[in-house]
């Protein structure tokens, strides 16, 4: 599928597009803003987009007024079929947030179950208990995601729900030409949903994409042939940042092993999990880092590692924000224009050499030298071969490992490198070598 070979963009479209912090009902074109940034995306080399929430909600997305309709702060119907067709147009797919767990307050049906209580017809679509009641002093009780009492839990059990969101997906379709589905907490969905799910995928469009948020456990009860096809790798995420501020690469070594490497018992060989540094959920990299000249050569991991790289608007270019007192906003930030770094010219030669190689999309994984400072291994896939090298010290360090060839290209920067003799590797490096 075409996820398989994607480097991702990621937009919260609330935040990047500075729109009020709760719903004022006033129609104003902000995700217009998009089109002024896809010659930024195009210059990183990312050929697929990620939006969090885009429809009418009472405040951050994640809490859905109306699933057929573009949220006002955002614009109308007719601005995202514009953004979606001029991403299309240059070369970039386009895959939004599916929420589905739950909806916001403002929820019609949810509405009219406060209204009309135990008369209305969409008390089931819920799971409610009108002897109870709750923070907001409606008189009854219902099922809050995760006790947020904000996120209606939606009873997807109910066959008149899921057919109505499986009506919405197919209206998405056919009205903004999506490419595929974020699964928001893919980890509460319901298993039968899910293979609804899938069997719409498999039919509605060539190759429609579906990918999980999933957090712990194993990601195969969710992602198979029946399911899903990809889910967020929030086990490297961890790795990924841990190892350079421990200075241990044990750690995400260790990951990627069970994951990924060559025995039999290893989880996720041959599929390809959505992999990150950040998102609209962590503090940005630049802030968790202790060392930000490690920034570089994350993102090198990032996409050299097996699965499918995503980058979240702005870190390209090490922004920095944490969340704080419970608050979401200073992770979310909203930038005028984008910049081109020193970062970002790095960071968009690692894309296109992970694009431009079948190794780094598909290649199996072996390691090849490790230590709490530098990681080597191999990426291979049929004819060809990229070792990738990290060393993640001030001091240099010299790589004896078998190649298995005299010479190499380095992807990043056209040089050959000559592995006789050990591999020289500078501090604060890393390398890409293809293997002729």
């Amino acid at each position: 599928m075409w996820f398989e070979e994607a480097v991702f963009y990621q937009i919260y479209p609330m935040g990047f597009c500075g729109a009020p912090k709760v719903n004022d009902g006033v129609t104003v074109s902000r995700i217009l803003k998009v089109l002024d940034w896809i010659p930024h995306m195009k210059e990183l080399g990312v050929n697929a987009i990620y939006f969090s929430p885009v429809f009418e909600s009472d405040e951050h997305g994640y809490d859905t007024r109306d699933y057929a309709k573009i949220d006002c702060r955002l614009g109308t119907n007719e601005d995202f079929k514009r953004v979606v067709a001029a991403c299309h147009e240059n070369g970039i797919r386009v895959v939004i947030d599916g929420v589905f767990n739950h909806v916001g307050r403002g929820f019609f049906g949810f509405q009219d179950v406060l209204k009309n209580r135990e008369n209305s017809a969409y008390k089931d679509w819920f799971c409610i208990n009108f002897g109870g009641n709750n923070c907001y002093n409606d008189g009854l009780w219902y099922e809050g995601w995760e006790g947020y009492f904000n996120l209606v839990k939606l009873n997807l059990k109910n066959p008149a729900v899921t057919g109505y969101l499986l009506d919405r997906i197919r209206q998405w379709v056919l009205e903004f030409d999506i490419d595929g589905l974020r699964l928001d907490v893919a980890y509460c969905l319901d298993n039968d949903f899910i293979h609804q799910l899938r069997e719409l995928a498999n039919t509605i469009k060539p190759e429609f994409f579906l990918l999980g948020e999933m957090l712990h456990g194993d990601y195969n009860q969710k992602m198979n042939d029946g399911m899903l096809h990809s889910v967020t790798n929030y086990e490297c995420y961890k790795g990924l940042y841990s190892s350079f501020n421990s200075m241990n690469m044990f750690e995400i070594a260790h990951s990627i092993n069970r994951q990924f490497g060559k025995e039999n018992w290893c989880l996720y060989r041959g599929k390809h999990l959505l992999s990150f540094v950040d998102n609209h959920d962590v503090n940005r990299i630049a802030s968790t880092l202790t060392n930000e000249k490690h920034l570089p050569l994350i993102y090198g991991l990032l996409m050299s590692m097996p699965g499918v790289p995503c980058i979240y608007y702005g870190s390209e270019w090490g922004v920095k924000g944490v969340k704080e007192n419970g608050s979401d906003a200073g992770i979310r930030q909203c930038y005028d224009k984008p910049e081109f770094t020193e970062l970002t010219e790095q960071i968009a030669k690692m894309v296109k050499a992970h694009k431009e190689s079948r190794a780094l999309c598909y290649g199996s994984y072996e390691m090849l030298v490790l230590t709490n400072k530098q990681y080597v291994f191999q990426r291979a896939v049929d004819d060809e071969r990229v070792i990738v090298a990290i060393n993640a010290e001030e001091n240099p360090y010299t790589a004896h490992f078998n190649a298995g060839c005299g010479q190499a290209v380095d992807m990043l920067t056209g040089e050959i490198h000559d592995f006789g003799g050990g591999s020289e590797l500078l501090p604060y490096s890393v390398h890409f070598w293809k293997c002729e």
